[in-house]
């Protein structure tokens, strides 16, 4: 409701590279996102159990949902709780070994280390977002801790700052919701788990071009989850050409991959400096009959 009408036909039609990397290129990626979407659906109709297993029935097509998973464990302990949650991620684990059982059987080893292969080395000429780099700052590992020190530390920020509104201390998220002594504002759960996987995206040690629809359908949110003014929407809209433009450019050269960047750095911004307050509590609306009026008021 708050993205313009408009906004859609560009997320729809206009992007070249969305449509070779769902017909063209049959990648396994847009496969992930769908379950994953359809797990948000769930959670947002409150069912939580349904959602734990679609989310993690896409964690087995893609690792890449794994980047959800801070805003999932977030929204799992404002919602039941440390004791509550823990049966909804047995859910996931479950379905992960259930899966991988086959394989855990024969060669339990072999498949945990390339399932699940976090120390992978990337290929520099693929790169979109890091080309400005030289190719040893990129393959070196310090580089790779940096990044995921400014991951977790994006993550720590927004969960204080953004994603908590009580006014109790984070750690009373642990605590049965019952037996908290402020009750938690209302959370818009897209808002927690599309700004947790975008940070992600931003401090991934590399963008490879099937990768822009990890986060291509969530962007209108991000741009537009904030009240804005009309005057606003254009800079919002030659936004989204800019990054659209970023991921066309093959291959991508020190520009595209510098102005991929700038355009993450802005919409980081939007996110941080213009999160909207917590939804107002619910007002019954005024009576049909018309109040009476003093003569003093008349």
């Amino acid at each position: 409701c708050k993205v313009p009408p408009y906004v859609f036909f560009f997320m729809c039609c206009a992007s070249y590279r969305i449509h070779s990397i769902f017909v063209l290129r049959l990648f396994n990626d847009p496969v992930a996102m769908a379950i994953l979407f359809l797990a948000i659906n769930l959670f947002l109709e409150e069912h939580w159990s349904w959602g734990c297993l679609l989310f993690s029935l896409a964690v087995s097509v893609k690792m890449n949902i794994l980047l959800f998973g801070p805003g999932l464990l977030f929204l799992l302990l404002q919602r039941f709780g440390l004791l509550g949650c823990i049966p909804k991620l047995c859910i996931c684990a479950l379905l992960q070994v259930v899966l991988g059982l086959p394989f855990l059987l024969v060669n339990p080893v072999g498949y945990l280390t390339r399932s699940f292969d976090l120390g992978r080395q990337f290929q520099f000429k693929w790169t979109v977002n890091w080309r400005f780099l030289p190719e040893e700052v990129f393959q070196n590992r310090a580089f790779h801790a940096i990044l995921l020190l400014a991951h977790l530390a994006g993550l720590g920020l927004f969960a204080l700052h953004r994603w908590h509104r009580s006014k109790e201390s984070i750690l009373a998220l642990l605590k049965d919701p019952a037996e908290r002594k402020h009750a938690s504002p209302p959370l818009t759960i897209v808002f927690v788990l599309f700004s947790s996987n975008f940070l992600g995206v931003c401090c991934s040690r590399s963008l490879h071009y099937q990768f822009y629809v990890w986060y291509f359908h969530t962007l209108p949110y991000l741009l537009w989850c904030t009240p804005t003014t009309k005057l606003a929407h254009m800079p919002k809209v030659l936004l989204l050409g800019v990054i659209e433009l970023c991921w066309n450019t093959y291959p991508s050269t020190v520009c595209s991959s510098l102005s991929l960047h700038i355009c993450h750095g802005l919409v980081l911004l939007q996110l941080w400096y213009g999160t909207a307050p917590p939804p107002a509590p619910h007002t019954p609306l005024p009576s049909r009959r018309p109040a009476a009026i003093s003569k003093k008021a008349q």
